[in-house]
């Protein structure tokens, strides 16, 4: 008889899409999260899956910790396509127009609603996702209450204690983070450098635009070389390991507050 190889990573009940429905009906879920990713180049040395790896992990991490104070999410499959209108240039940057991403969060908010769940955390791991305008466009349209969390928003003022250089894509932030949870994704150009160039970016010809009074959507084909925007080099797991730490100690008081609030005619106030 072949032998039978030993489950050494059990199901997790907060993962969707390792749940049966036997797991789903008993587990009484008090809340969604759905992590939002993106499929595109992160300068010369991450992985295109960079957004979508770190909202797996951040909501992972989220819903276990929730779980073991008694709350009860469920973390959906991570949306893996976001809008690229700006990274058009480079390969394989997976475009989903705005419009087109509503659209698909919209039916999904269905699903949930249609299996009794009322609450709903849009967990953002990509810049290039604005999704304020369609909480907006949904709010009175749907009995589930939407939440957004574009978590590299969130921890702008643990990230100026924490790294070295500021990251605003594929920098010091995310590399650490990639260097944490999947180290071998991590191009290397000798036994300890990173395959990456500086991340340096093109000045704005405008003071207004350098100062952000004004605002564009930024051709990242002309404002960097290889899609890098802040410096990777000083990354390290440790930083990684202390950044989410902080996101769980953000996030997961949030995740089960909400889990256990109750919806009434004041909600989410007092």
């Amino acid at each position: 008889m072949p032998s039978v190889v030993k489950n050494q990573n059990p199901p997790r009940p907060w993962i969707l899409a390792e749940s049966t429905l036997e797991t789903v009906r008993k587990s009484e879920y008090q809340m969604a999260i759905l992590p939002l990713g993106a499929t595109e180049p992160h300068n010369l040395h991450l992985p295109y899956a960079t957004d979508i790896y770190e909202a797996e992990w951040i909501a992972s991490e989220i819903a276990q910790g929730a779980w073991e104070q008694g709350a009860r999410p469920v973390v959906l499959p991570t949306i893996p396509y976001g809008t690229e209108t700006n990274m058009q240039r480079f390969p394989l940057a997976m475009n989903l127009m705005p419009s087109t991403l509503f659209r698909v969060i919209e039916d999904l908010v269905e699903s949930v609603a249609a299996s009794g769940i009322r609450k709903l955390l849009l967990l953002n791991s990509h810049g290039g996702n604005e999704l304020k305008p369609l909480l907006r466009e949904l709010y009175g349209k749907t009995e589930v209450q939407i939440f957004l969390c574009n978590w590299f928003q969130m921890v702008r003022d643990l990230s100026q204690r924490i790294f070295d250089h500021p990251d605003d894509h594929a920098g010091e932030m995310e590399t650490s983070m990639i260097l944490a949870y999947r180290p071998e994704l991590v191009a290397r150009s000798s036994e300890h450098g990173l395959n990456a160039d500086e991340g340096t970016a093109r000045p704005m010809r405008f003071e207004a635009l350098e100062k952000g009074w004004v605002a564009i959507t930024r051709p990242w084909h002309l404002l960097t070389t290889n899609s890098g925007c802040g410096d990777p080099h000083a990354a390290s797991v440790e930083k990684g390991h202390e950044i989410m730490a902080g996101i769980r100690e953000r996030l997961v008081p949030f995740v089960v507050q909400l889990s256990h609030a109750s919806i009434d005619e004041t909600f989410p106030f007092e």
